[in-house]
C-alpha cells in the first residue's frame, strides 16, 4: 500500500523548492519565501487529497481525513515545514510525507477508519530564526502570548509578532488560538538526528521519551579597551568572561548523573570583534537539555550558580535572560505498549531509544498520547547538508505508521 516512488517524488518536489542558487543545503528557515513556497506544495497535497483544511494566525496547516465516526478524537499525524538555514532535506519533511502517504494509501483502498486522521503541518519548529523551538505547535497548543511574540526576534531585529502580520495573519489571535477538537493520539516520525539506530542495525526505534531545551540568552557586560595600553590586572575582559561560563557550563553537564544532561553554548557574539580591542559586550546562547525535568533543572541551576560567581570573581555584570522552558515529556506505557505490539505482531526491526532532541510531539503530551517513531540518519548526521537516509527505511517507517494508526483505532 505503501509507494516508495510516491514518497520520493514529494521529497524531490520540496527539494526544488527549498534550496537557493550557490548556497548548500535546504533553506526552508521559518516564514522566508522557501518556507512558504514549501508549505504551498504541502498544502496543494492535502487539497488533492479531498482533506477539509483548518488554518490558524501562526500559518500552521490541519488537514482532515474523515472517519466513519466524524466526531470521534482524530489520530493526528505530523511533523515541521521550516528547516535550519544550510539544513538536511529529510528533518521535519520525512514525518510529514509519510503522514501524506499514510492519509494516500487508505484513500486508495477505500478503507476509512473509525476516527478521523489529521495531518499537520507545523511551522517554525527550528529555533534558527528566533531562538526558540516548536513555536508552530506552541501556538496551537495556546502556549503563546502576545508579549512572547515581540520578545522573540531574528537577527534583523523583526519579531515575530511583525513577521506574522507580513504574511497576513492576525497576531493579536495567537494566544487564543488553540487546537479545538479532541485528539485520540498525536503520532510524529522524524529522523533520528543520531548515530544509535544505524550503530545498531535497528530500522525502527520507539522513542521513549523527548528531552526539551531550558534557553538562555547571556549579556556579559564586559569594559572595551585598548589591546596594547590596558594592563592585564585592569582588564574587565568580556570574552574571557565568557570563556569561563562555557567551560562552566561543559563542566557542570558532564558531571550530571545519574540521567544524563547536555548543555550547549551554540552563540558567541563579541563585540567590537577586532584584534586590538578588549572584547567588552558578548552575548551568548545557552541550551539545556535532558529528558528529566529535575536532572536539567538542578543543572540550569547550578550553571545559572556558577554565572553568579564568575561575575562577582571578575567583577564584570551579566544578565540571564530567559527564552525557552520547555517541559520533557515521557511517553505513557500505554502507547509504548501499543507501538510495540504493532512492532512485533509485524516482525520490525525495532528498538526503544529517547529522543535528545526536541520535537513537536512533546507539546501534545498534556492534550493526548503522543508516540515518536525514528528512522535512521546516515552517520547520524543532521542540520546538515550532508543529512541522508535510506529511501526503505521511510517506507518501513511509513509502513509501520499505517499500521500504529490502524491499531490504535481499534482500540476504544
Amino acid at each position: 500500500m505503501i509507494h516508495k516512488a510516491r514518497l520520493q517524488q514529494h521529497l524531490d518536489q520540496m527539494y526544488a523548492l527549498s534550496t537557493i542558487p550557490a548556497v548548500p543545503g535546504i533553506n526552508r528557515v521559518a516564514f522566508t519565501e522557501q518556507d512558504w513556497q514549501g508549505r504551498a506544495y504541502l498544502i496543494n497535497c492535502l487539497q488533492e487529497l479531498g482533506l477539509t483544511l483548518h488554518y490558524d494566525n501562526f500559518g500552521n496547516v490541519v488537514g482532515r481525513y474523515e472517519g466513519l465516526q466524524p466526531e470521534a478524537p482524530a489520530i493526528m499525524l505530523g511533523s515541521h515545514t521550516d528547516s535550519v538555514p544550510q539544513g538536511g532535506h529529510y528533518d521535519g519533511l520525512a514525518g510529514i510525507v509519510a503522514a501524506i502517504e499514510v492519509v494516500t494509501a487508505l484513500k486508495e483502498a477505500n478503507i476509512r477508519l473509525q476516527a478521523p486522521i489529521d495531518i499537520a503541518l507545523f511551522m517554525c519548529e527550528e529555533s534558527s530564526r528566533f531562538g526558540s523551538a516548536t513555536l508552530g505547535s506552541q501556538a496551537m497548543r495556546g502556549q503563546l502570548t502576545k508579549d512572547r511574540l515581540h520578545q522573540l526576534k531574528d537577527k534583523q531585529g523583526l519579531s515575530l509578532y511583525e513577521v506574522l502580520q507580513q504574511r497576513g495573519f492576525n497576531p493579536e489571535a495567537v494566544p487564543s488560538g488553540s487546537y479545538p477538537k479532541p485528539l485520540k493520539a498525536f503520532l510524529e516520525l522524524h529522523i533520528e538526528q543520531g548515530l544509535v539506530l544505524e550503530a545498531t542495525n535497528h530500522q525502527i526505534g520507539i522513542v521513549t521519551g523527548i528531552a526539551a531545551p531550558t534557553r538562555y540568552k547571556l549579556q556579559v557586560h564586559g569594559t572595551a579597551g585598548h589591546s596594547g595600553a590596558t594592563p592585564m590586572n585592569h582588564r574587565h575582559d568580556g570574552l574571557c568572561a565568557a570563556a569561563d561560563i562555557i567551560l562552566a557550563t561543559e563542566r557542570i553537564a558532564k558531571a550530571s548523573g545519574p540521567v544524563p544532561v547536555v548543555a550547549t553554548i551554540g552563540v558567541i557574539e563579541a563585540t567590537p570583534g577586532v584584534m586590538n580591542v578588549i572584547p567588552g559586550e558578548v552575548s551568548l546562547g545557552l541550551d539545556i537539555r535532558s529528558i528529566s525535568e529535575t536532572a536539567k533543572e538542578e543543572a540550569t541551576n547550578a550553571i545559572l550558580e556558577a554565572i553568579k560567581e564568575i561575575s562577582a570573581t571578575r567583577q564584570i555584570p551579566i544578565e540571564a535572560n530567559l527564552i525557552a522552558n520547555e517541559k520533557t515529556l515521557m511517553i505513557h506505557d500505554t502507547m509504548l505498549n501499543a507501538m510495540e505490539t504493532v512492532a512485533q505482531s509485524h516482525h520490525y526491526n525495532y528498538m526503544t531509544l529517547p529522543s535528545g532532541a526536541g520535537h513537536d510531539a512533546m507539546n501534545w503530551g498534556d492534550y493526548t498520547e503522543v508516540g515518536m517513531i525514528f528512522i535512521p540518519c546516515a552517520k547520524g548526521i543532521s542540520h546538515n547538508p550532508a543529512e541522508t537516509i535510506n529511501l526503505d527505511d521511510l517506507v518501513a517507517g511509513t509502513e509501520y505508521l499505517l499500521e500504529l494508526v490502524q491499531y490504535l483505532d481499534s482500540l476504544t
